[in-house]
């Protein structure tokens, strides 16, 4: 259940005009596409430094093979107008899964990440048979639907949270350890023949946003996840992090001042205070149920304000959070996406940048994602998108820390 797969490993923009490095020259170009299109044949080689009988050769056989396509020709330019190229959105589909405590969301996803099927059950902690039984029946629909086609099914990318039948979140039933043995590797593979890809949920929203969000205007940065329990995925110079055993990112165990100590002199895991699943028990505490992120946005004037008075005490916390962020990692940017509404994002991030006014000025600027709730899933579909089109490489990686050994850790702080 904990291993994680990272088909992102970057590759250099550069490569030897050598005939026998075909594959991997392949393999940069596509990226190059994938990356800025639409893009001229001589734009990609100013980047590449590849010769222009290279770069002919090379688009020839993708055009050939239909990844790429000539999709128009650049006016207002000296000369002859420019065609440009971009990566063909039918030349391979994939189907992103993201699982958590509070629903399933499957998506059927093509070349250029364009969503050509959802399929979404807003419902608690689902067992692992309900999970593997929706999932076939998505993928089916999508089949027999022609939303994608299924000789071009790239793989099935898992966006799963760490550690997700383990980790003491409220309301979880007991038979939700079910997720601690599961394999769901396996399960997959005996209802699809399609490759399997698997990650942190974090990490692929994290992901998703480099390829279709705000990873063109920023290429290292902080992803905050607000789900049922917080997560965070980090990205430098355009490569996901997952650190030496796969924990890069998990926000849910920073330590921060206990807010019921006065003193200060107490630390707990930001993931103990602050998540859509504590925000819907400060709700409940004051006779007002809220079960799903629809809820919120029904809520009349008195349920508001009590959701603006929880935002204000969590910025206070995200506002120390970023604070570490930007001192240890130094991103770009801290970008806050999930499943909380966006205009209660935008709220929280108001009140943390009025935190973060009187702190350093050099600290990272903190946006929201630019992507909705679907990241995650998006992310996932990503990820067999990259291996078809030759964009990175596997890396798989192992957890090795219990989420119990880090508690303790943090308790006995």
């Amino acid at each position: 259940m904990q291993q994680f797969d990272d088909d992102r490993n970057v590759f250099d923009l550069t490569g030897a005009n050598v005939e026998d490095a075909g594959e991997h020259n392949r393999a940069v170009i596509l990226r190059c596409i994938h990356r800025q299109a639409p893009i001229s044949r001589a734009e990609i080689a100013r980047q590449t430094g590849f010769t222009k009988p290279a770069i002919a050769r090379i688009v020839d056989r993708l055009l050939d093979e239909g990844l790429v396509m000539e999709a128009r020709r650049r006016h207002g330019l000296r000369g002859q107008p420019a065609i440009e190229l971009e990566i063909n959105p039918d030349a391979c589909f994939s189907i992103g899964v993201n699982i958590d405590r509070d629903h399933l969301t499957i998506l059927a996803v093509d070349a250029v990440g364009n969503v050509r099927g959802r399929v979404h059950h807003e419902k608690r902690f689902i067992l692992p048979a309900e999970f593997v039984e929706l999932t076939a029946d998505a993928i089916s629909h999508f089949q027999r639907s022609k939303l994608v086609d299924d000789a071009r099914i790239a793989g099935i990318g898992l966006a799963v949270p760490d550690w997700l039948g383990e980790i003491p979140v409220l309301g979880r039933p007991d038979d939700y350890a079910q997720w601690t043995t599961f394999d769901v590797r396996k399960a997959i593979e005996a209802i699809t023949d399609h490759p399997i890809f698997i990650d942190n949920e974090a990490n692929a929203a994290a992901m998703a946003e480099l390829d279709y969000g705000l990873g063109a205007e920023s290429r290292s940065f902080f992803y905050i996840a607000i789900n049922a329990c917080p997560g965070g995925g980090l990205v430098l110079d355009g490569i996901g992090h997952r650190g030496a055993m796969g924990l890069s990112g998990e926000i849910g165990w920073l330590p921060i001042a206990d807010p019921n100590d006065p003193k200060g002199a107490k630390v707990q895991p930001l993931g103990e205070i602050f998540s859509l699943f504590f925000l819907y028990d400060h709700l409940a505490k004051h006779g007002i149920e809220v079960s799903r992120p629809q809820d919120l946005l029904a809520l009349d004037a008195r349920g508001r304000k009590l959701v603006s008075s929880w935002l204000k005490q969590m910025s206070v916390h995200l506002a120390e959070s970023v604070i570490h962020i930007g001192l240890i990692v130094d991103p770009d940017a801290v970008i806050v996406g999930g499943r909380l509404p966006v205009r209660m994002t935008d709220e929280l991030l108001r009140y943390v940048n009025e935190h973060l006014q009187s702190s350093d000025p050099n600290l990272p600027s903190i946006h929201r994602a630019s992507l909705t709730e679907d990241a995650a899933a998006l992310g996932g579909a990503a990820m067999p998108t990259a291996a078809a089109l030759m964009l990175g490489s596997a890396n798989p990686q192992q957890r090795t820390r219990s989420p119990l050994q880090i508690m303790d850790r943090l308790h006995a702080i």
